[in-house]
Order: structure tokens, then C-alpha cells, then sequence
């Protein structure tokens, strides 16, 4: 069964950084290299959306809201994947969210204050 365990979420001031990680377990490095991989966010009071989806070819999409500003990575030999956000501001306050194809990590709280 996998399992996904985001870290590096905190607090931070307008114009900031954080790299989120999430680490999945229980999955072999074939199905992991082959997922379709992505980042999740929900703001208090509003739905889930989108960061970022990445394909098992490398195709990386992500939502207007963040292109230039965030990076998504992974590592396929430690089976984890990185956010790196970088220009945060108080509107990507949100809970983050790592999902590998139906699976869901349980998220970490990103906070971003003047």
C-alpha cells in the first residue's frame, strides 16, 4: 500500500521560500518512475486546486498562479518528490497536498504572512 508524508511546510513572510518534500513508501522504483505525480493546495474556505502535474515522461504543467515562481522535482531512486516555492505571497497560504496517481499524502500547512 503506498503511503505519502509531505514535510517542510511552516510559516513564512511575503517574498520567501519553502521546499516541500514528500516521500512515498510501499511502492516499487518501477511504479513510482511510471506515476503521474502532483501537488494539491486548499486555502481556508475554498477548494482543492491544482499546483502542479507531472507525467511519468517528465511533462510538467503547472497552474497560472504559480508558473515562474514554483519548481516541481523528483527523485526517483529515494521515490520523493519536491515543491520548491520560491516569491510566496499570503494568497499560496494553504494546506499542500503530494498525490501519486489515486493516492493522497495527508498534506502540509503552508502560511505565508506580511
Amino acid at each position: 500500500q503506498v503511503q505519502l508524508a509531505e514535510s517542510g511546510g511552516g510559516s513564512v513572510q511575503t517574498g520567501g521560500s519553502l521546499r516541500l518534500s514528500c516521500a512515498a513508501s510501499g511502492i516499487s522504483f518501477t511504479n513510482f518512475f511510471l506515476a503521474s505525480v502532483g501537488w494539491f493546495r486548499q486555502a481556508p474556505g475554498k477548494q482543492r486546486t491544482l499546483v502542479a502535474l507531472m507525467r511519468s515522461t517528465g511533462t510538467t504543467n503547472y497552474s497560472d498562479s504559480v508558473k515562474g515562481r514554483f519548481t516541481f522535482s523528483r527523485d526517483n531512486d529515494e521515490r520523493t518528490l519536491y515543491l520548491q516555492m520560491n516569491r510566496l505571497s499570503t494568497d499560496d497560504t494553504a494546506v499542500y497536498y503530494c498525490t501519486l496517481d489515486s493516492d493522497w499524502g495527508p498534506g502540509t500547512q503552508v502560511t505565508v504572512s506580511t
